[in-house]
């Protein structure tokens, strides 16, 4: 059974494997805080329906309690360890069944096996205070080995920490102006992109929310990171084939079998 990754806008993205359907860092709203969706309709129902969902870290465009309250009763949801404690409003959502972990830890799911890995990211849910839950990234296997990245900067360890995967969900972008550390642009992207060495690749975190008032402020930070990372990893990684997607599209990568 081949494996289907759907991009629903942000980092959230459903990835169809094994006859499991996981679901990565759910974000369903119009408008969150100063930040409002610019690109594609808000993900339609179904988007919500997954036997699991990752949380890679705990800021509020990752980790989104409303947009998790939507998730069906009994859904397995994997957050860092310590999220509950930083985040309350997940302690309210008994109907779901938390999982907490750290880098390492692997959760079966199915036929699936899903495994955290660490990632370069200011894990924290407000910008003050201390380090108390990891940053995360998850590799997905089943049928395909899917690398889920979060946020993330490079590290050196990368590509052992992560192994070997076919499939790359690697950020571009964000959603203000500029990135501060622990973030990729395109270029670093396509610079994690020859390290990991994938099959296929699919840019996220770009093109979605956008802060309230600066359209006009370098727009080109919203419009442009996924053609220039597709322009880029043809220069860094010529063999990993990259699939830029609009909101709401799937595709079905090739996989080594």
């Amino acid at each position: 059974m081949p494996v289907d990754i759907t991009w629903w806008g942000h980092a959230t993205c459903t990835v169809e494997d094994s006859g499991v359907r996981v679901l990565t860092d759910p974000l369903f709203a119009r408008r969150l805080a100063h930040l409002r969706r610019r690109r594609g309709v808000p993900p339609p129902a179904q988007a919500t329906v997954a036997d699991v969902a990752l949380v890679s870290h705990l800021h509020a465009d990752h980790l989104h309690v409303p947009s998790l309250a939507r998730l069906a009763p009994g859904t397995r949801l994997l957050v860092p360890r310590g999220a509950p404690r930083q985040v309350p409003g997940l302690r309210r959502l008994t109907r779901l069944r938390l999982v907490e972990v750290a880098p390492g830890d692997e959760v079966q799911v199915g036929d699936l096996v899903v495994r955290a890995v660490p990632a370069r990211h200011d894990g924290r849910r407000l910008p003050v205070g201390p380090h108390r839950s990891p940053a995360l990234g998850y590799v997905i296997e089943g049928e395909a080995r899917t690398y889920f990245a979060g946020d993330t900067g490079l590290f050196e360890s990368m590509a052992e920490d992560v192994g070997r995967i076919d499939v790359a969900l690697l950020p571009v972008g964000g959603w203000g102006p500029y990135l501060g550390e622990g973030h990729l642009d395109a270029g670093r992207a396509a610079q994690a992109l020859a390290l990991l060495a994938p099959r296929s690749a699919v840019p996220v975190h770009y093109g979605t929310y956008w802060p309230i008032g600066l359209d006009a402020v370098r727009p080109h930070e919203f419009h442009s990171p996924g053609e220039e990372f597709v322009r880029l990893a043809a220069t860094h990684a010529p063999e990993v084939a990259v699939h830029r997607l609009g909101h709401g599209e799937s595709v079905r990568p090739e996989v080594t079998r």
